[in-house]
């Protein structure tokens, strides 16, 4: 499974953006998605997740600006991301865990920049 993602890049604080990442190879339906990442030296964190069944759940600092969706027909969840602030600056990476014939596949991509200038 490959995972692409897109929609980073620059924008004033204030400001919005989607990030999307398409899977695509040898795609079941997954356990979860996911969007984490990584500030400039700091650990990566996670921002964002849904489930199989539509839950989601956000990191504290982005509830309320950030929603997670997925759209299982075309294997892709986004992240739309509003209000954006200095400290959302960060590499953006997505994440995908499925299942197949008892094994779990955890899959990640290659990571979108986004740079939010105040």
């Amino acid at each position: 499974v490959q995972l692409q993602a897109s929609g980073g890049g620059l924008v004033q604080a204030g400001g919005s953006l989607r990030l999307s990442c398409a899977a695509s190879g040898r795609v079941f339906s997954p356990i979860s998605m996911a969007w984490y990442r990584q500030a400039p030296g700091k650990q990566r964190e996670l921002v964002a997740v849904i489930s199989s069944g539509g839950s989601t759940n956000y990191a504290d600092s982005v509830k309320g600006r950030f929603t997670i969706s997925g759209d299982n027909a075309k294997n892709t969840v986004y992240l739309q991301m509003n209000s954006l602030k200095s400290e959302d600056t960060a590499v953006y990476y997505c994440n995908r865990i499925q299942r197949v014939a008892g094994t779990t596949y955890d899959y990640w991509g290659q990571g979108t920049l986004v740079t939010v200038s105040s």
